[in-house]
């Protein structure tokens, strides 16, 4: 059973590059693979391997300036989620696009697991979910608003146009792991709003720790590796990924008549021109011969 570490860590990095070969030899030594973006604002990334790779790899994060006390959350995999590890040098490890967002000056209130049910429920709290829609589209809280956003970017212009729906209303707002809430509700603190509210360690934690005949969770919930999605206990769900988009695509999906593997699914066709699906094809074929000789195939 391999370890699965998803983590962030807002802090300030000096030189964000000069850090970046020590976690790559670091993971290299550890057999840990995944991805982790560094910032000048911080750290935020999901890693996989062994229990003493990822050990070694979350005491030399520990390690850098600022992070002695990250915190990460666990789950578990039968398989690698990861093909190869990344490192990479961003603008932000969450991308709002505000530049006088800092969520080390100030947050919402956080709410442990057990807590949050009984939030929600109340009459004068709006639930919103800051995710993208994709991830919004198999999985959410009962009740929540779903902004309809393309990327995180979008979510304060959604803010903007939609604020005067949630005028007197307590504002709870929740995310994968947790991180965008770091921002969003800094965001709306910065708007004015006064009662803010988030989900402390995100759906992944409170899939993991709220029992599922208690949970208001509906659906599966989006991650960022090979898994796909996850369900309550941090099971891994049903759906596999459209490669030439990226979306999370149901059984049912799959038997569309748009869906090509590995080139198009029913949602991305009127993205891509007939020249990206033949690349998309290509790339296809070169990593089914790949696999029929055992090898790996870097494009995946």
């Amino acid at each position: 059973m391999l370890t699965v570490a998803a983590l962030y860590h807002f802090t300030r990095f000096a030189d964000p590059a000069a850090l970046r070969p020590g976690l790559v030899q670091a993971c290299a030594d550890a057999g840990v693979k995944g991805s982790l973006l560094l910032a000048g604002e911080g750290i935020n990334g999901t890693i996989a391997g062994p229990r003493a790779g990822i050990d070694a790899v979350l005491a030399t994060i520990r390690a850098l300036p600022g992070c002695a006390d990250l915190i990460h959350k666990e789950s578990f995999a039968e398989t690698l989620p990861f093909r190869r590890m990344k490192v990479r040098l961003k603008r932000e490890i969450v991308t709002m696009g505000q530049p006088d967002i800092d969520p080390r000056a100030r947050v919402g209130n956080y709410v442990a697991p057990q807590d949050w049910n009984a939030l929600i429920a109340a009459p004068d709290v709006a639930v919103i979910d800051t995710r993208n829609a994709y991830e919004v589209a198999i999985g959410t809280f009962q009740g929540a608003v779903d902004p309809g956003t393309a990327t995180f970017r979008d979510f304060p212009d959604w803010w903007q146009a939609n604020k005067d729906r949630f005028h007197n209303k307590r504002i709870a707002m929740f995310c994968t792991g947790g991180i965008r809430c770091e921002k969003s509700t800094n965001y709306l603190l910065g708007q004015g709003v006064e009662d803010v509210y988030h989900l402390q360690g995100g759906i992944l934690k409170y899939l993991e720790e709220v029992p599922a005949e208690q949970s208001l969770w509906q659906g599966e919930c989006f991650v960022f590796d090979d898994r796909v999605s996850v369900g309550h206990g941090l099971v891994p769900g049903p759906h596999t990924t459209c490669r030439a988009c990226g979306r999370p695509l149901t059984e049912a999906q799959r038997q569309h008549p748009h869906f090509e593997q590995g080139v198009s699914c029913d949602a991305c066709l009127p993205e891509y021109t007939d020249a990206d699906r033949a690349r998309f094809r290509e790339r296809q074929r070169q990593m089914a011969l790949a696999a029929a000789r055992g090898e790996p195939h870097l494009g995946q």
